[in-house]
């Protein structure tokens, strides 16, 4: 029987033709090809890369270059240092007066301008002084005529003495002229006190400086009435030169600054501005508080200043410095050398071939740039202050040509 595909039905379509042997040659060959080229990058990868622990022998010059980081180094220096106590204070005047009045009556002169610079006995308001004036010769009369009469009393009296001495008079009547005498000596005695007391007052209606010093806003206007002792004065009179700023002490820091105080007299501190960043003047540590504070343990010191200058003014926030000691032939680094680890503090050393090493280290005192190393370090060494993030022991380290040069090992004396 043919087997021609012209018997089939025209309805029935012909059966699939098996799959080529040709094609399955070729999927299954690009499948061993893909195999094959993973292979030969995976023994490439083991040929052409150094393992991780060789990269940091010697002569290995590329894996050497890749973990080198660059860092900035400074020497560890001997040196000196100021011991510095930074506390908060206020200005404080040495002097600070509320001008009153002591007698009362109508301001009728004003002769001094806000904010002026007076001296001690300057005349700066006059109340009226008429009344007291009146009241003076009111006085001065009653003195003239008890005086009169203790001047005829005495006569008197000097002749009574003569005649008792005669027996020509009864010597009660000279008793009682002698008496006579005594009281009005009493009287003119009272009268001179009154005449006194209002001369002086007169004198009070003359107000005048008690210091030196600034005098304030003025808080009487002329022509009113002022009693004396009045609330709030006429103005407010403070010393400006010398001035006093005032601070406080915690309790722990005062056995070493009274022992310096007691053994050098004085102490010299400097006033800084309330953002402590500019200084503003240099002064000494004058007093010494008598007693701690049991509220906020701290005791208080007085520090006085020339302010010639007056860049100090009263009731002022500053920072006082006290400067208690200075510490000489002392290890010091930057203190942004030093780092913070589980164990403590450790700085990173440069050694002589570039390679860094931590050393642990004992700090002591600091100020804004500087720490003292109280063991750990030696003068000279190299400690690394910028590009610390990710040095590990014995990383290689590039460091700036002029670093190498002026902070070569050696080059500061130990």
């Amino acid at each position: 029987m043919d087997n021609d595909l012209t018997d089939y039905p025209q309805h029935m379509s012909p059966p699939p033709e098996p799959p080529s042997s040709d094609k399955r040659i070729t999927v299954r060959t690009i499948i061993i090809i893909a195999v094959v080229c993973l292979l030969a990058l995976g023994v490439k990868s083991c040929f052409f890369h150094a393992p991780s622990h060789q990269k940091n022998q010697p002569g290995n010059t590329s894996s050497e270059n890749d973990d080198t980081q660059p860092v900035a180094v400074t020497a560890a220096r001997r040196g000196s240092i100021p011991v510095n106590l930074i506390e908060l204070g206020t200005v404080v005047p040495i002097t600070n007066v509320t001008v009153q009045t002591r007698v009362e009556g109508y301001l009728t002169d004003v002769l001094f301008t806000e904010g002026q610079h007076v001296h001690k006995g300057d005349l700066l308001a006059i109340i009226d002084p008429r009344p007291y004036q009146v009241q003076l010769e009111q006085y001065e009369g009653q003195l003239a005529r008890d005086q009169a009469q203790l001047g005829q009393a005495r006569v008197d009296n000097a002749r009574y003495q003569r005649l008792i001495k005669q027996d020509s008079i009864d010597a009660k009547t000279a008793r009682d002229q002698q008496f006579q005498v005594e009281q009005l000596e009493g009287t003119v005695k009272a009268d001179q006190a009154q005449v006194d007391s209002e001369k002086l007052q007169l004198i009070y209606c003359h107000i005048v400086a008690p210091v030196d010093g600034r005098i304030g806003i003025r808080a009487v206007d002329r022509g009113n009435f002022l009693s004396a002792g009045q609330s709030g004065g006429l103005a407010i009179l403070t010393q400006m030169q010398p001035i006093s700023v005032v601070f406080t002490l915690p309790q722990e820091q005062l056995p070493e600054v009274a022992t310096q105080l007691r053994e050098k007299r004085e102490l010299k501190v400097a006033a800084w501005d309330s953002s402590n960043t500019h200084k503003i003047a240099d002064g000494i540590v004058s007093a010494l508080d008598s007693q701690i504070d049991t509220s906020t343990g701290t005791v208080r010191l007085r520090a006085i200043f020339a302010n010639e200058n007056e860049h100090l003014f009263p009731n002022q926030f500053v920072n006082a410095h006290l400067l208690v000691k200075t510490l000489d032939n002392v290890v010091l680094v930057p203190s942004n050398a030093l780092q913070t680890g589980p164990s403590g503090r450790f700085v990173y050393i440069v050694n002589n071939n570039d390679t860094v090493d931590i050393r642990r280290v004992v700090p002591g005192v600091s100020n804004e740039t500087t720490t003292v190393i109280s063991s750990g370090l030696r003068g000279g060494e190299r400690v690394v202050t910028d590009g610390t993030d990710h040095l590990r022991i014995g990383t290689h380290v590039t460091i700036p040509v002029a670093e190498k040069t002026d902070l070569s090992p050696g080059s500061s004396t130990p």
